[in-house]
């Protein structure tokens, strides 16, 4: 009715509180603003607001508002120094606590979640600069908060209080950060981790997440997300492309994969399935690729035990299940990606184009190459090229329909019959020459510009040139030569994908 503010002191006893723990006191319990004294960066006095002036310009009402702030404060510095002393000690008691809390029915305690996050976090360091040891030692410690009494009482200082408790630990100031840092970003206008170990907990928090539902089949259905899987996935996508990490996602996806399924058949398998298990996730980490790394598993067991020795195991059944659900997750990012990537402009179909290419699971490479045929379509040279492409692809489809053969043997320029035809093949040959060492450097640019460059001689052969000749011979060798322009275009990504 008539709104009066009034600005309060905050009693000198509660000054060293953590700032955020009198922001979030003062916002949670008695909707006050925190105000910072510039000078010394500390939040010192308060403002709220009464609904009418008074004789005694609001000092009756600042007085009733600062003993009830006290009393609140009050609280709040007592959990802040016990958990200061449990801190100090090692937190040992938190951990232990945490070995009580139930993260899922089917996923284990908050323990066991935070051991797979360590064990992720150790595979993922060195692909961001970061210590596997102190990225294990962070991801252990970045949760220990869950089980404090000032997170039990504010559940959204999680992680803001574990920095100061980890510090307190005595551990240095990369370590404490994560523990804050590891959670970001929760949402689309957070701040992204830069530093390599909360880059390499944050993601391993994250793709634990994911795997551990997918693992059990707990995935988002329409517009249902109990979980925040969705935000998780655009979490991961974010670090990767922000930070331009170059990481191949099926791997790690594989051996998080694993480590779910082990712990959920731990009950039923026999301790041999379970080492098998383990040796599957080293074999992993020692070559990247799930198949090559099972069948050398598959190979020691049967020179150990006997060639039936790997028949009917728990391994078996994983050699299945783990690449399905790999690729789905790995589906699942690439949606999340469309979604990302359609708000920065980039058409749908384009990433399509370069999602059908591979180490699609590489997000850094795939944004590059979008980004390059991206540049490149908005060429006139880039549009008229998709025009050739199209028309050489459908003569090509047509005519290996029709008869039934795959025209891929190679064309000859011996055969050719004019001066644009012979052209092309040079044209083939010059950008097959540049394409070449472009994409084996990565340069999608200078890819993408030799493939512009087949325009004018892809156009002035249609132009004279009759595909469908009259000798076979010709047509045979000019349909070969169409292939040859499908095979150049598609090596820099899959055209075919392009909406007209």
């Amino acid at each position: 009715e008539w709104p009066v503010v009034l600005m309060g002191a905050i009693d000198d006893d509660f000054l060293e509180l953590p700032p955020e723990v009198l922001q979030t006191s003062m916002k949670e319990h008695q909707k006050f603003f925190s105000v910072r004294n510039p000078k010394s960066g500390r939040i010192e006095k308060f403002v709220t607001v009464a609904n009418t002036t008074t004789p005694d310009d609001g000092a009756t009402i600042l007085a009733g508002n600062q003993k009830v702030l006290s009393a609140r404060l009050s609280d709040a510095k007592f959990f802040w120094e016990n958990d200061l002393r449990v801190a100090k000690s090692g937190m040992q008691s938190w951990h232990d606590a945490l070995a009580t809390v139930t993260f899922h029915n089917k996923l284990g305690t908050q323990a066991d979640r935070i051991a797979r996050i360590a064990a992720l976090a150790t595979d993922i360091a060195p692909r961001v600069s970061a210590d596997p040891e102190g990225a294990a030692r962070a991801a252990l410690l970045a949760k220990a908060d869950l089980s404090s009494e000032m997170v039990y009482e504010f559940p959204e200082l999680q992680g803001v209080m574990g920095r100061y408790y980890v510090a307190a630990a005595g551990h240095d100031a990369d370590i404490a950060a994560v523990a804050e840092d590891h959670y970001a970003p929760l949402g689309p206008s957070d701040d992204v981790p830069s530093k390599p170990l909360s880059i390499a907990v944050a993601l391993a928090d994250k793709l634990d997440t994911l795997t551990g539902f997918w693992a059990i089949d707990e995935k988002p259905t329409g517009s249902k997300d109990p979980f925040a899987l969705r935000r998780a996935a655009l979490g991961v996508i974010r670090l990767v492309l922000e930070n331009d990490l170059r990481l191949r996602l099926d791997t790690y996806f594989d051996k998080a994969l694993l480590r779910h399924k082990a712990a959920l058949n731990k009950d039923e398998a026999d301790a041999a399935d379970l080492q098998a298990v383990e040796d599957l996730i080293n074999e992993i980490a020692e070559r990247g690729v799930f198949g090559a790394a099972l069948r050398t598993v598959q190979e020691k067991l049967r020179e150990k035990n006997g060639d039936d020795a790997a028949e009917s195991t728990l391994l078996d059944e994983l050699a299945t299940v783990v690449p399905d659900k790999s690729a789905d997750l790995l589906a699942f990012f690439h949606d999340r990606l469309k979604v990302y990537l359609r708000d920065r402009g980039i058409r749908h179909d384009v990433i399509d184009a370069c999602l059908a290419m591979p180490a699609s699971d590489d997000l850094a490479q795939l944004v590059k190459r979008a980004n390059a045929l991206t540049a490149t379509l908005a060429t006139e040279d880039g549009q008229n090229l998709i025009q050739g492409f199209r028309r050489a692809n459908n003569i090509l489809t047509q005519a290996e329909e029709k008869d039934g053969v795959e025209y891929s043997y190679g064309a000859d320029v011996k055969f050719a019959e004019t001066d644009e035809e012979r052209a092309l093949f040079a044209a083939l040959d010059s950008a097959e020459a540049a394409i070449g060492p472009a994409m084996e450097a990565e340069d999608f640019t200078a890819a993408m510009h030799a493939m512009a460059g087949l325009r004018a001689p892809i156009d002035a052969f249609f132009e004279t040139v009759q595909v469908n000749a009259e000798s076979e011979v010709l047509r045979r060798n000019r349909l070969n030569l169409l292939h040859r322009i499908r095979e150049t275009c598609g090596s820099v990504a899959d055209l075919t994908r392009l909406e007209e």
